[in-house]
């Protein structure tokens, strides 16, 4: 990989990795629901009009996003808004990959090799650690939540390895388009109108530009310029960048918003980050079929936090990943 492809690799982790405090500052301004809905609207607004039209079939795209948008973005920023730190966020989240390798198991029969299985135990051991360590000083109900968020990304991960989109931000994009409306339904019902109409009315610079960032720079330029990289670069060159989102993350929440890392927390990023790393970058159990054309949803995911990796058969051998979505 050339120095410049390197230096683009770490930008966009260290982008998504910073967009934990930048959603821990935005729901000091909006209620959560409502900040998830605006987010989704801002991403897809103008892109949806510069893609061109959808490349997979509309079933698709609605699973994603009622999966991916409503339920983990809904989730996520709903457990970060009830105290949930934006540092341990961004490092419990990648227990996605230990979901999305379940639920392929589950829905797609693809069996995980001992070495995955290694993998997602030793990730199971982080997350135990952290939860032991949040029980102790923070909401454990918080911490639930984000987990369940990590599990509804590991259904859309699936979901989005069913769908292949061969052009991964128009995907993302028309995928955007549709968890905007039940948010918005949603957090009329829970959040309620006066309290959005005064997020909206008391909406400063500050306000929006924690909505420009995790709408325009984690969404459409990291999910670009990731998907950039993989046009150019193997998918298992690429996708280990991705392990050090949640290095950005905890750092930037220590050093912005002065959250502390404890003793505990440490060993479960350990665990965690070695387990994600054996389970989505070892080598997948061999199928006997011919490895398909890799495309461009592999090892990228829309959000901004962290992309998705996952054994698909979009890759060859060493090191395949996941879609994202």
């Amino acid at each position: 990989m050339r120095p410049a492809h390197l230096a683009l690799a770490v930008l966009v982790a260290a982008v998504w990795g910073v967009n934990f405090t930048v959603i821990e500052i935005g729901l000091g301004h909006f209620p959560p629901l409502l900040f998830s809905a605006l987010r989704f609207l801002v991403a897809a607004l103008p892109a949806v009009f510069l893609v061109g039209r959808p490349k997979v079939a509309w079933k698709w795209i609605l699973a994603v996003g009622l999966v991916l948008g409503v339920a983990k973005f809904g989730l996520l920023f709903v457990g970060m808004d009830a105290g949930m730190p934006a540092g341990l966020s961004s490092l419990v989240l990648q227990i996605q990959s230990v979901f999305t390798a379940a639920i392929a198991f589950a829905v797609l029969g693809e069996r995980p090799t001992r070495i995955r299985l290694l993998g997602m135990a030793v990730a199971l051991a982080g997350i135990g650690v952290a939860a032991a360590d949040e029980g102790a000083s923070g909401p454990l109900g918080a911490f639930a939540l984000v987990i369940a968020a990590a599990a509804c990304w590991g259904a859309s991960n699936v979901l989005t390895r069913k769908a292949s989109p061969p052009d991964a931000l128009n995907f993302m994009v028309w995928v955007s388009t549709v968890p905007v409306l039940p948010l918005f339904g949603l957090s009329l019902l829970t959040e309620g109108p006066s309290r959005d109409l005064a997020a909206l009315r008391d909406l400063d610079w500050q306000g929006a530009g924690t909505l420009v960032y995790v709408a325009w720079v984690t969404t459409v330029f990291g999910f670009g310029a990731w998907g950039w990289l993989l046009h150019r670069h193997p998918a298992s060159t690429v996708a280990p960048f991705s392990l050090l989102v949640p290095v950005f993350g905890m750092t930037s929440a220590a050093v912005f918003l002065g959250e502390s890392v404890s003793g505990p927390r440490w060993c479960a990023a350990a665990l965690l980050v070695g387990g994600v790393a054996l389970t989505s970058l070892a080598p997948a159990r061999k199928t006997g079929r011919r490895p398909a054309r890799p495309t461009a949803e592999a090892a990228v995911h829309p959000d901004g936090t962290v992309p998705a990796l996952v054994h698909p058969v979009d890759v060859p051998a060493a090191g395949r990943t996941g879609a994202g979505s």
